[in-house]
């Protein structure tokens, strides 16, 4: 009896969603409760999914509206990737859009307030059902079922509107956690491109921001302390070593932290 079971993966809280045996309809189960710890968050999470005999993984990834990437769709990435490296079993993606959304509507109309903490563990488990029954929708009409490395690693772009309202686009380099803060480390698209283009040893622009906030209205915070921005500069570049080669880190350490 092999169950799908299904992640809605926040930064305080991860919703827990099953399927019944057949792959027909999903249920709402518990919601864990982070640690801070991604390592250990991880494994809680994979031990989730072995405890139930789970023959497969789906973890809702968060977009914008319109589908470009945020700063909380590369975190989401990040432990989806970290999941997949102690998998036993295939973990893919669902596109998550709306699905707290929904969950909190149904709530209401139920009668539970969502504004009590208490409470928000139901929209967790709700919102992971929601992420199932679309990937097992998906999978009748045969769009889900996609190799384990499917398509939103070729996409790491992150869409940021500044204060003036333009959209400025940038490809994610790292979003990565120091003294239990969160910051991102960018690098503007345009500059990217002219860097795979150009052969003269130059490295790109790295711009890395402090994120503040909840998951529903997390900004970017710029980071005014030189000595501050040094030691996080420092943490990027060890933790980089981990996702690309030696080589191409070793080349980022000598380049400026933030302009």
């Amino acid at each position: 009896m092999e169950q799908i079971v299904a992640f809605d993966i926040g930064d305080k809280r991860i919703g827990v969603a099953f399927s019944d045996p057949f792959g027909e309809y999903a249920m709402p189960s518990e919601t864990y409760f982070r640690t801070g710890d991604l390592s250990r968050d991880v494994e809680a999470v994979h031990e989730i999914a072995r405890s139930r005999n789970a023959a497969l993984i789906v973890c809702g990834l968060p977009f914008n509206a319109d589908g470009t990437g945020s700063v909380q769709t590369q975190k989401t990435k990040r432990f989806i990737d970290a999941l997949r490296k102690i998998a036993t079993v295939p973990v893919f993606t669902e596109d998550e859009r709306f699905s707290t959304l929904q969950a909190r509507g149904d709530l209401v109309r139920m009668g539970v307030s969502v504004r009590q903490d208490k409470k928000k563990k139901n929209v967790d488990s709700l919102a992971a059902a929601y992420i199932l029954e679309r990937y097992l929708e998906n999978s009748k009409r045969g769009e889900a079922m996609k190799e384990e490395t499917n398509n939103y690693e070729d996409d790491n772009t992150v869409t940021l509107v500044n204060e003036d309202g333009e959209e400025l686009s940038f490809e994610h380099l790292l979003t990565f956690e120091y003294k239990k803060e969160w910051y991102i480390a960018l690098t503007p698209v345009s500059e990217a491109e002219e860097s795979d283009e150009d052969d003269d040893g130059e490295g790109e622009e790295i711009v890395i921001y402090h994120l503040v906030g909840g998951e529903d209205d997390e900004e970017l915070e710029s980071i005014d302390d030189d000595a501050l921005l040094d030691e996080v500069f420092a943490e990027f570049c060890n933790q980089y070593e981990d996702f690309e080669d030696a080589d191409e880190a070793a080349e980022l350490d000598g380049e400026e932290g933030q302009d």
